[in-house]
């Protein structure tokens, strides 16, 4: 072993030193998942989508709450399946073949969430989003806030919105996966 091998100091991870921390850049572009229920436009944190699935035979489990709809397995893990129009309280409706299930990371485990039809992916700027003080009503609690995408991003200059229909309520995986 040489002697400048040696005589390097060893950082342990997670010490980081003041100087060595990261510099958060607030121009980032934040990527959301955007999908429909009913006649409205939701968003999830792209990080937070592990898989899209087609809706596959869901098993119905006695005694939970009204909106888990029952388990599927995948590849062989089970998972929970929740419908998402009735945990947000948005009038059912008969699935289609646009109905999909996204498999999202809950942190200890992966759980599904039925929707009407996923949409695309928004790539949001800072200035893009509204946080969830501008939201009220009784699902508060799941809403990280309001996405309003531009247009085009090659007429940023002029401020070009998209209209009403690209209101996108950007929601937060951990309170949603709630049981």
């Amino acid at each position: 072993m040489s002697d400048a091998m040696a005589r390097s100091k060893t950082i342990m991870p997670g010490a980081i030193t003041p100087s060595a921390t990261p510099v958060v850049d607030t121009d980032a572009l934040r990527e959301y998942l955007a999908f429909q229920l009913a006649e409205e436009f939701y968003a999830l944190p792209l990080g937070a989508i592990r898989e899209i699935l087609k809706p596959p035979a869901i098993t119905p489990v006695p005694r939970t709450a009204a909106h888990v709809l029952g388990i599927i397995s995948v590849r062989g893990r089970v998972t929970t399946v929740l419908d998402l129009r009735r945990k947000l309280r948005v009038l059912e409706a008969p699935h289609d073949k646009h109905t999909r299930v996204l498999l999202v990371d809950k942190g200890d485990e992966i759980m599904g969430l039925l929707v009407d039809r996923v949409l695309q992916v928004y790539r949001l700027a800072a200035d893009e989003i509204e946080l969830s003080g501008v939201v009220a009503g009784d699902m508060s609690e799941f809403v990280y806030g309001i996405g309003r995408p531009r247009v085009n991003r090659t007429r940023e200059t002029r401020g070009d919105v998209a209209d009403d229909s690209d209101i996108l309520i950007l929601l937060e995986p951990t309170p949603l996966l709630r049981k």
